[in-house]
């Protein structure tokens, strides 16, 4: 089994799950060595990725794969040319692994793509499906539904197996960005004007975002085929800011302004997009996997945000 961005927030949660469970023979394909990784996990270091990566050593004898290695979304950019820098990685660096891959006999590609190929919002209520057309809306979004599409005609033209995953925001120990500044808001105790968002957005939990990945791997229901993955609740914005208040001990304190009020202040100050995640919605139904592959989310929202507020406290304990 390989995990390629094995040091990374989901590809390490991956090779730890994956270093647990004795069926498999886990190897990491990494940039560079990392010293804290699983020691039961055989590390193979091949640099960048990109359209000339060799991936044949560490490609050799493997059965299965889980890339999620990538390009991710850039909060503030400043590559001159964005959608070519995704292209560069997630697109021609993911295409030649995975062609790589299929003349090395790997049977199956489990591919770690996004939810922002079907777009950036949905209605309430009306939550985004796999058999949606895509919309994707920025260049990191173009890049994994381009990928999505290569990979896709690969496994018409060769034996192996394609599954893609489409995960929402995906919290848990560890997260960064937008999610674990929120919770620094809330555990400060700062005011925030977000306690009348009727919103309901889709997130998944990193446990059981793996959980899913690892259910691809093996089931056979699984080959060629799109799954969304999310957690077993959808929250509004100020619903999730009351749970992680409750998590982390500190009540969040919320003001319940408007959101067209919060939304058009946001755009006074250069942040509209940061407001629209936060009172739009973005919903996606994650009823494919539990008909097609019997999973449902084993980790429940409130276990789920508990496990990150401990984190979240534990790390700035030291």
């Amino acid at each position: 089994m390989l995990v390629t961005g094995a040091s990374g927030f989901i590809g390490r949660a991956v090779v730890e799950r994956l270093a647990a469970d004795r069926r498999y023979v886990v190897r990491a394909a990494l940039r560079r060595p990392v010293p804290d990784l699983v020691a039961a996990v055989e590390q193979c270091v091949v640099g960048d990725l990109d359209a000339t990566t060799d991936w044949r050593p560490a490609l050799e004898g493997v059965h299965a794969l889980v890339h999620t290695a990538a390009r991710v979304h850039v909060m503030h950019e400043t590559h001159a040319d964005p959608l070519a820098a995704f292209r560069a990685i997630n697109v021609a660096g993911t295409l030649r692994l995975a062609q790589q891959a299929a003349d090395a006999g790997v049977r199956r590609f489990v591919f770690l793509s996004s939810l922002k190929v079907n777009g950036e919002s949905t209605l309430p209520g009306h939550p985004f499906r796999e058999d949606d057309a895509p919309v994707p809306r920025d260049p990191y979004g173009v890049s994994k539904h381009e990928a999505e599409q290569a990979l896709l005609a690969l496994a018409r033209a060769t034996p192996m197996e394609v599954v893609i995953v489409r995960p929402p925001l995906v919290y848990g120990p560890g997260v960064k960005a937008n999610f674990a500044r929120l919770m620094r808001l809330v555990l400060r105790g700062m005011p925030l004007p977000f306690g009348a968002i009727d919103n309901r957005r889709t997130l998944v939990a990193l446990d059981n975002l793996v959980d899913l990945v690892v259910t691809c791997i093996a089931h056979p229901a699984a080959a060629n085929q799109i799954f969304l993955a999310g957690d077993a609740e959808d929250l509004s914005t100020t619903e999730l800011l009351r749970r992680l208040g409750r998590a982390l001990g500190k009540p969040a304190r919320l003001i319940p302004l408007p959101a067209p009020w919060i939304e058009i202040a946001a755009a006074l100050a250069g942040q509209r997009a940061v407001a629209q995640r936060l009172c739009g919605s973005l919903q996606a139904d994650i009823g494919k996997a539990a008909r097609v592959l019997g999973w449902k989310p084993p980790v429940a929202v409130d276990a789920a945000l508990q496990a990150t507020a401990d984190w979240l406290l534990s790390s700035a304990n030291r």
